[in-house]
């Protein structure tokens, strides 16, 4: 086994998930990188994964790569830059693990980013907001949840993502108002909101149902994290006349349990609550014997009964 096989996994499991804690989309990202680049190697080099060691994989090849992803794949030059940031990391992870390779690693590290255009960032003026503004038709529903999206995003400087990820319980409305937002980067945001803002969201909660809903498809996705109510238990059979008509009264369950406050009344004695329940049954030794009843079925406390020595009044 050459070095880069368990350098590289190491580098996902231990350095990217372990120590970093990325998201998957980063892992996902770094993984396309180097599975490129070893198809790459692959048929460019005749050289398998497996046989792939360190020493192969130089300046020139690498360089050879980020010219292939745009020559070839017609990748941008922001394309290319990320590929090359994910094999960067690597080899800088690499470089503690293998500090014999470490000419290699400098040469590969000093690999610049190739320089691009930037998009200049454009703002909204206050008339076009304005307009924007005015578009939906508050009339309806969906308008006025189109208004109250709009309006919080020109408050708060909202991402798209943001926006829709966001859920009813992220806005507070009360004292000191403000929304919370998970943005790029798993980053954690509060921003206030204005009293214009706070008025249209408390005028469109009142048309959505309560909980943890998203904010922009109230009705599509349901609160999942609302308790519930759920339905009434059907009450377990505890006295003859409750039993099924095909099953007879005498048949009574053995071991079935108590009502409450046959439990409650006599302090939960599981010895006595057996003992109870098991004089409701027939005898199926002994049948010339009577069957054994209940001391609630019209007749008195008999005198070896387990309860008739507990000071607690009968409650029936």
């Amino acid at each position: 086994m050459t070095a880069l096989a368990p350098t590289l996994q190491a580098f996902f499991t231990t350095r990217l998930v372990g120590e970093f804690g990325v998201s998957a989309h980063t892992v996902i990202a770094y993984r396309d990188t180097w599975r490129l680049l070893l198809r790459f190697i692959a048929a460019t080099r005749r050289t398998t994964p497996q046989d792939l060691d360190l020493a192969d994989l130089d300046a020139d090849l690498v360089s050879e790569f980020l010219t292939y992803l745009q020559t070839d794949r017609h990748n941008a030059v922001t394309t290319r830059n990320a590929r090359l940031a994910a094999i960067h990391s690597f080899y800088a992870f690499a470089a503690y693990a293998h500090p014999e390779h470490g000419a290699t690693i400098s040469r590969i590290l000093a690999i610049p980013a190739k320089r691009h255009p930037r998009t200049d960032v454009s703002y909204l003026t206050a008339t076009q907001v304005k307009a924007l503004l005015a578009a939906p038709d508050r009339a309806t529903r969906a308008g006025r949840r189109d208004h109250a999206l709009i309006q919080l995003a020109v408050t708060a400087g909202l991402r798209v993502s943001e926006l829709t990820a966001l859920r009813t319980t992220d806005i507070h409305l009360g004292s000191g108002p403000h929304v919370a937002c998970q943005g790029k980067g798993r980053k954690k945001r509060i921003t206030p909101l204005d009293r214009q803002t706070v008025a249209v969201l408390r005028e469109f909660a009142r048309t959505i149902p309560r909980g943890r809903v998203p904010l922009s498809h109230p009705d599509r996705h349901p609160d999942e994290h609302r308790r519930r109510r759920r339905p009434p238990r059907p009450a377990r059979p505890h006295r003859g006349d409750q039993l099924p008509e095909h099953q007879p009264k005498h048949d009574h369950p053995a071991r079935a349990a108590p009502h409450r406050r046959d439990a409650a009344a006599h302090g939960g004695d599981r010895h006595h609550r057996d003992r109870a329940l098991a004089g409701s049954r027939e005898r199926p030794d002994h049948p010339d014997l009577p069957a054994r009843r209940h001391h609630d079925q019209g007749e008195g406390p008999r005198e070896n009964h387990p309860y008739r020595d507990l000071s607690m009044p009968r409650e029936y």
